[in-house]
């Protein structure tokens, strides 16, 4: 069989977000939202928010990735480095703090790993976090909305625009497990191993930010390490068939990446890790920016696919 990806048909199934899915996202803003209400008698403590900009220095030399401004910041947390959170504790408004800190081993930047930094930071702002009331108020000052009603409303446009983001994801997701089945195309036993590794190390990234492993994690599903790979191989091979089409996409069209397509990627890495792009320097080696590349193409050849194709809208 021939490679067929031109043509193909597909169906975008269309959902309406109901009365009881806007309901229920207004109720998971209302449990995400603290109020926040600036505190001016009294210091800093533990369950607090502050606010704050900070300078890291290593041996007295200011080193990059390290500065922030206006950075919020909960006590307690643990969302920045062992020991750096209990430090800010007993803070004043608008006063100056050094922090020292020593870096985890196994920090993600290699060259902070394991070293005594300092940060000398300045608390702007203390907040003391409260709960919100489902009211105007609450649509005001999270919803930056004039009322509950109109919060309600964006809020609806806001889910129904989500839901049709899926639907299209789902369907150009179709359209390219069509393509890749017209392939010839086997993964070797080193490639299917890599994929694996490669979805292991996204599914333990994931639970990290849980605060889990994937010990945990295969304790809660009663399964051994192994038995989790095994699991994964269909989805891995998948995919793997999916980025092959795709570089065989752009090889018959002739694409090409130009610089300014290189560096939006690269300040949407940024975005969605909340990194600048001097923070994102330290990673972009050959593989980083092979990686970036192989998105590109990829979306082109989703793009060019989805275009071509014939397309049955449904209501679901």
């Amino acid at each position: 069989m021939s490679f067929q990806y031109l043509g193909l048909k597909g169906v975008l199934e269309k959902a309406t977000a109901t009365e009881a899915e806007i309901d229920h996202q207004m109720q998971r803003l209302l449990q995400s939202s603290p109020r926040l209400t600036p505190i001016t008698d009294r210091p800093a403590a533990l369950g607090d928010e502050v606010v704050l900009s900070y300078a890291g220095f290593l041996d007295g030399e200011q080193f990059p990735g390290g500065t922030a401004e206006n950075q919020a910041l909960t006590l307690g947390s643990g969302t920045f480095i062992p020991g750096f959170e209990e430090q800010l504790v007993g803070a004043g408004a608008d006063s100056d703090v050094t922090v020292s800190v020593t870096f985890p081993t196994d920090y993600h930047a290699k060259e902070l790993a394991g070293k005594e930094a300092e940060f000398r930071c300045h608390v702007h702002e203390i907040r003391q976090r409260g709960v919100y009331e489902m009211d105007d108020t609450f649509a005001r000052e999270v919803g930056k909305c004039e009322n509950l009603a109109q919060m309600r409303q964006q809020v609806g446009k806001a889910l129904q625009a989500y839901m049709d983001e899926q639907a299209e994801q789902e369907l150009c997701r179709n359209l390219m497990q069509q393509a890749a089945a017209s392939l010839d195309y086997t993964p070797e036993a080193a490639e299917l191993e890599d994929a694996v590794t490669e979805q292991l190390e996204t599914l333990s990234a994931q639970l990290a930010q849980k605060g889990l492993t994937l010990e945990d994690y295969c304790q809660f599903s009663n399964l051994t390490l192994e038995q989790l790979q095994e699991q994964m191989e269909p989805d891995a091979a998948a995919a793997l068939r999916v980025r092959k089409a795709a570089a065989k996409i752009a090889d018959l069209e002739g694409f090409t990446i130009s610089q300014e397509e290189l560096s939006a990627a690269c300040a949407q890495v940024c975005e969605d890790n909340h990194m600048t792009m001097q923070e994102l320097q330290p990673y972009f080696d050959d593989a980083f920016e092979t990686a970036i590349t192989n998105c590109i193409l990829m979306s082109k050849a989703v793009s060019l696919v989805r275009k071509n194709a014939v397309i049955e809208e449904k209501a679901v």
